[in-house]
């Protein structure tokens, strides 16, 4: 009997460094210093921010592959309220592509009520998964909804 328990226990706690090693995938939201919501998975990084200073919001997704020049910048919205958003306003620098703009109800949207959002360009297309953003969001818009202190 002990040697099976620490068999058990030798597999617990290698099942237990094994998950402590990798990445976090959920969708986090923090108010400070300004409104921002992250999510990393696989090899895709987003990040949304809304600055009131500015009363900008931005997108931004890191690859580490990074993204060529292109004409347009879309993301899909794939689930029970599938949507497309496109722009040719977006830039790259370095490993990102990321868009600013004053308004962002289609891409909160978009976050909050789908299973997932494929960013694209014509040569270059990271898919990430919606599962647990639609609390993280909700605190994002009541963030930026928030009046400045």
């Amino acid at each position: 009997m002990i040697l099976g328990w620490i068999k058990v226990s030798h597999a617990a706690t290698m099942v237990m460094l094994f998950n402590a090693a990798l990445p976090a995938h959920a969708w986090e939201f923090t108010p400070t210093p300004i409104c921002t919501l992250s999510h990393t998975e696989g090899a895709a990084s987003v990040e949304l921010t809304y600055d009131h200073s500015t009363a900008l919001y931005s997108i931004s997704v890191t690859t580490p592959q990074g993204w060529p020049s292109a004409p347009a910048f879309s993301i899909r919205f794939d689930g029970p309220q599938p949507g497309l958003i496109s722009t040719a306003r977006h830039q790259i620098v370095g490993d990102t592509i990321s868009v600013s703009d004053s308004g962002f109800g289609n891409v909160l949207d978009g976050l909050e009520f789908n299973s997932s959002a494929t960013a694209f360009t014509e040569t270059t297309t990271v898919t990430v998964l919606l599962d647990g953003a639609a609390e993280p969001v909700a605190r994002f818009r009541d963030c930026t909804d928030a009046p400045i202190a």
